[in-house]
């Protein structure tokens, strides 16, 4: 496994496992298996609705918890100072942790403007060192800026949709500038067919490894954060065999000139669901 160190100093394993869209029963064969092949990051959220299969996860292993690093999401119908603090004690609660590792806003939702007083309950939860660390999700550059601006603590971490198709290179340099890690959500595309592209599947031939495990380990020297969900062992397993090798200058070119600026995801600026 490879870690970075977070802007508080924190480590946080390269290479996580996501649990989303995994129904709750299936969250823990499913986590119990991501632990025992090596990930000790696991990403879930309250709107996943499988916190508690993933606690269950977490509590019929022999890892220590400090070797593990739990993530999980307040969701926008949780937003504000008041409900954030409670939303976080009810996925504690599902979760049977004492702690987490890191607590992220899941969407900014800017019709409604609460981002940034849920923002500083993250602060008050991360003071109180009933979290690691606090970051964010699917924020643009205006949306980091007013934390930037309004809030004492920079997020470690701005988790958004990034693959091949959509690097988000703009957004990457803000982020880096600022010393907070772009994490990818939907890494492989949702299995699309990025998985298909010619670019990919040469690359892959040329090392003996999968098109998955190619952009996974692209995004691995493109220095992101990445989180595969899968829920098939053998491919849990293969996700996590992205260590043995490593992309040529050339290959990381011929996958950089295939961004499209193509969302499998909505646009964050647009998505005020709750």
């Amino acid at each position: 496994m490879q870690y970075v160190t977070l802007n508080n100093g924190l480590k946080m394993p390269q290479l996580g496992f996501g649990v989303w869209q995994v129904p709750d029963e299936e969250a823990t064969p499913a986590v119990e298996k991501a632990i025992e092949v090596g990930y000790r990051s696991i990403d879930t959220a309250k709107v996943y609705a499988n916190e508690n299969g993933v606690g269950s996860a977490i509590a019929n292993q022999n890892v220590p918890r400090e070797e593990l690093f739990i993530t999980t999401k307040v969701w926008n119908s949780d937003q504000g100072y008041e409900n954030t603090l409670k939303a976080f004690d009810a996925s504690l609660e599902r979760l049977g942790l004492d702690y987490v590792d890191l607590y992220l806003i899941h969407w900014p939702t800017p019709k409604f403007d609460e981002y940034v007083e849920t923002y500083k309950a993250l602060e008050k939860l991360y003071k109180d060192g009933r979290v690691k660390a606090i970051g964010v999700c699917n924020f643009n550059i205006d949306h980091l800026e007013r934390l930037l601006d309004e809030c004492e603590v920079v997020p470690v971490i701005n988790q958004v949709e990034c693959h091949p198709y959509l690097q988000q290179a703009e957004l990457k340099d803000f982020c880096d500038k600022h010393n907070i890690y772009l994490e990818a959500w939907s890494p492989l595309m949702q299995g699309g067919e990025v998985l298909n592209n010619s670019v990919v599947t040469n690359i892959a031939e040329k090392y003996n490894k999968t098109p998955a495990q190619v952009i996974l380990r692209w995004h691995l020297q493109y220095n992101n954060v990445v989180i595969p969900k899968s829920v098939t062992p053998s491919r849990i397993e293969e996700n996590f065999n992205v260590f043995d090798f490593e992309l040529s200058e050339e290959d990381m070119k011929e996958i950089r000139g295939l961004d499209r600026n193509e969302r499998k995801g909505a646009e964050p600026s647009e998505m005020n669901k709750r």
